[in-house]
């Protein structure tokens, strides 16, 4: 169900961005803002992006805004249209009860989407067991990407024994680890090193508080009495759609620094430089309720959005987010790509 290339970019480990939404003033969708922010992640380097994920705003699928299936199509089209279909990860976020996340499914495999990412928050009415029935029926539809979202976004905390189960799963070629808890990451890893398909699932980060550590760490599990080693092969994250292209640079230096074996102390300085940075972007102050409005801020200090707005009114940069933002700006400017996207910005909006 998933195609040979892909799969093997998968398990090598790439960057994916969750694709954030363009509005304008009155919140409607900016179709050439879309575009652009499609372009820049193809540009940048990515080995993929997500469409459809709480980045791009879960709201989408409200009928009131209806704008699910066109902003999955928009990202399509660019990608199309640069020619990558067969070397780029086309991840579509599936949410809603089972029915509506099984019609999620089958309109992104329509449209060439790779897998499903698929979120199973807003189901606490739900047992662990009906949960797992839903992920069985989404994979039946398209390669699923499982998906561990912490709690303070909607998120729900799963046991050990629903992770062992999800990786038995037909069809199921990654999880994005992302409940922002070492315990609940290490629960991840267990069972699917516990696997019987654990060389077919690869495992990527999704914890934007720990992200470089968590490229760095391969994990050792005892797997019959024999060690087992398992490693977070890249990262599907909201933190890396801003600042894309230096996002690249540094994934390419954290893969050479696992091939060789040798992890500088630079690279272990960066990699608190960039969780102060996601403080800022993600509202941590705030238990990231500006967490998306921040991603927003970012892109549109770039030019690649015209405001930080998002469809829901309570979605916006708390008091004193956007000093920290500010403040990380000033702070790490080896880290920010604003030279990159304003050479190209007309470009990617023409």
């Amino acid at each position: 169900m998933i195609k040979e290339p892909i799969k093997q970019l998968l398990e090598e480990g790439t960057v994916i961005p969750a694709h954030p939404l363009a509005l304008n003033e009155d919140k409607m969708l900016d179709e050439a803002g879309q575009r652009a922010l499609t372009r820049y992640y193809i540009d940048a380097g990515t080995g993929g992006v997500a469409v459809g994920v709480h980045t791009t705003q879960f709201e989408i699928r409200d009928p009131k805004f209806n704008l699910y299936e066109k902003v999955l199509k928009l990202a399509m089209e660019e990608i199309e249209a640069a020619g990558i279909t067969d070397s780029f990860i086309k991840v579509a976020g599936i949410a809603g009860p089972t029915e509506q996340a099984v019609q999620e499914a089958r309109y992104a495999k329509s449209l060439g989407y790779d897998l499903g990412l698929l979120s199973m928050g807003g189901l606490d009415h739900l047992s662990e067991d009906e949960i797992l029935e839903r992920a069985r029926k989404v994979a039946a539809e398209i390669p699923l990407f499982g998906f561990y979202l912490q709690p303070a976004v909607g998120g729900r905390v799963f046991s050990y024994d629903f992770w062992r189960q999800f990786a038995d799963i037909e069809h199921m070629y990654a999880i994005k680890m992302a409940p922002f808890n070492r315990y609940y990451t290490l629960d991840v890893v267990r069972a699917v090193s516990h696997s019987k398909r654990r060389e077919d699932i690869s495992l990527y980060t999704g914890n934007d508080d720990n992200i470089i550590n968590d490229l760095l760490t391969t994990y050792r599990v005892s797997v019959d009495g024999q060690p087992y080693y398992k490693p977070i092969v890249g990262g599907l994250l909201g933190h890396w759609s801003v600042w894309t292209k230096e996002v690249v640079k540094l994934f390419d230096e954290i893969k050479r620094a696992r091939e060789e074996g040798v992890f500088s102390q630079e690279l272990l300085t960066k990699a608190q430089e960039v969780t102060d940075c996601n403080a800022a972007f993600f509202d941590a102050a705030n238990q990231f309720k500006g967490s998306i409005a921040g991603i927003n801020e970012v892109l549109a200090r770039q030019g690649l959005l015209k405001g930080n707005w998002c469809l829901m009114d309570h979605e916006q940069l708390s008091a004193g987010q956007k000093a920290e933002i500010d403040r990380v700006y000033q702070e790490y400017p080896h880290l920010n790509d604003d030279e990159f996207v304003k050479q190209r910005l007309d470009q990617w909006f023409s």
